[in-house]
């Protein structure tokens, strides 16, 4: 692993004036159970906590008894919340989306209303009441039918078409992890840049990093391990859940999770993250 790779993530979080927050989503939970558990155990070992994105068609009975248990280990470690309805392409042309132009919002809203009811039998209590869309493309047509079932929150990409979201929150990721990689040949100094150069400036949406287990391996969760180490560590990171940004009276209660200036960081020697093998 390229030793300075995170030196300007590193030097961006020592010049900002004042803490940001930061939260990880991760897409696709449904598709490649093993992989997602080497992603979760990588964030708990590291006590930084992790969105995930569930496909309602690709849940399983098995997968659901496990995320359970871990969100009821530590629910402020773990969100879940809904990712489309069957991941699947609905456009002829253009760009992958399942929640497209090309759908009748009367489609979108069944879709839509029959995934969260079978998310919301599995996952109860721990279902939070934000939707991203596969592929983070929807139309207006989505956003309208999210306001009528009750959801609180929408989670595209920064840069993603303007869309009246009325009382939706919008909560963009900033980084693709995995497709940053994917298209540099020196991968991991790019993802660096790439950070470093969302933190540099003075912007006060949260930092959003998205990632896809199905597609991650052993040098991913390395790297992985040393940004969740020192975000960990940073006085100026804050990692936090999405579900916080939609009540701040919440996130300030909420343990390791609050909006305070001051470093809540305890000795590396009494945290240590998981030790994983070498690429």
């Amino acid at each position: 692993m390229p030793a300075d790779w995170l030196t300007p993530v590193r030097a961006a979080l020592d010049a900002k004036e004042r803490p940001i927050d930061i939260f990880f989503r991760d897409d696709d939970a449904g598709w490649d159970d093993g992989r997602l558990f080497e992603l979760l155990d990588c964030f708990q070992a590291c006590e930084v906590p992790i969105d995930l994105a569930v496909i309602p068609q690709a849940t399983t009975e098995k997968l659901v008894k496990a995320l359970l248990a871990r969100w009821q280990t530590k629910p402020t470690m773990l969100g879940l919340h809904q990712h489309g309805y069957s991941h699947d392409n609905h456009e002829a042309q253009g760009r992958k989306c399942e929640f497209g132009e090309s759908r009748s919002e009367e489609r979108q809203y069944r879709d839509l209303q029959i995934g969260k009811l079978h998310l919301e039998q599995l996952l109860g209590p721990a279902l939070g009441r934000i939707f991203t869309p596969p592929w983070n493309r929807c139309s207006q047509a989505t956003a309208d039918s999210l306001v009528k079932l009750g959801f609180q929150a929408l989670s595209r990409n920064r840069g993603a078409a303007p869309l009246h979201t009325g009382t939706l929150r919008e909560i963009p990721v900033a980084i693709d992890w995995c497709g940053i990689r994917v298209k540099s040949a020196q991968p991991w100094l790019a993802l660096g840049q790439a950070i470093a150069d969302v933190l540099h400036p003075e912007h006060p949406e949260p930092l959003g990093i998205m990632l896809h287990h199905a597609v991650m391996d052993a040098d991913d969760l390395e790297h992985l391990q040393a940004l969740l180490q020192l975000f960990r560590e940073h006085p100026n990171a804050h990692c936090r859940l999405m579900r916080e940004f939609l009540d701040v009276r919440q996130a300030a209660d909420a343990p390791g999770c609050s909006f305070q200036l001051e470093s809540q960081a305890v000795p590396t020697a009494m945290r240590p993250c998981l030790n994983l093998p070498h690429h």
